[in-house]
C-alpha cells in the first residue's frame, strides 16, 4: 500500500493525534476529561492500531486497541453524564 493510505502514513497520523492530545493536556489547553481530548485519543489510537495491524505488529495492535477502547468508553460515559446533567427541556 503506497501513498495516502500506507501503513506508515496512517501510523504517523495516529501518533500525531495522540501527541497533540498529550501536548494540549500538558499545556492545560485540554482537560483529560474533555470530549476533545478523548476524541483525539480514540482516533489517534485507532489509527495507530490500524497501522500496526497492517504491518502485523501485534503488541501494538493490543496496546492501541485497548487505548482506543478505554478512550471510547470514557467518551460515552462523559456524553451520558453530560446529558443527565443538562438542562431539562419542556415540550
Amino acid at each position: 500500500m503506497d501513498g495516502l493510505f500506507s501503513s506508515e502514513t496512517i501510523g504517523f497520523a495516529g501518533v500525531a493525534l495522540l501527541l497533540l492530545a498529550f501536548l494540549l493536556n500538558i499545556l492545560k489547553v485540554l482537560k483529560a476529561e474533555s470530549v476533545s481530548y478523548l476524541v483525539l485519543n480514540f482516533l489517534g489510537a485507532g489509527l495507530a492500531g490500524l497501522s500496526s495491524w497492517l504491518i502485523s505488529f501485534m503488541p501494538f495492535v493490543l496496546l492501541e486497541g485497548v487505548w482506543s477502547l478505554v478512550a471510547a468508553v470514557s467518551l460515552v460515559r462523559l456524553l451520558i453524564k453530560g446529558r443527565k446533567a443538562g438542562p431539562e427541556r419542556t415540550a
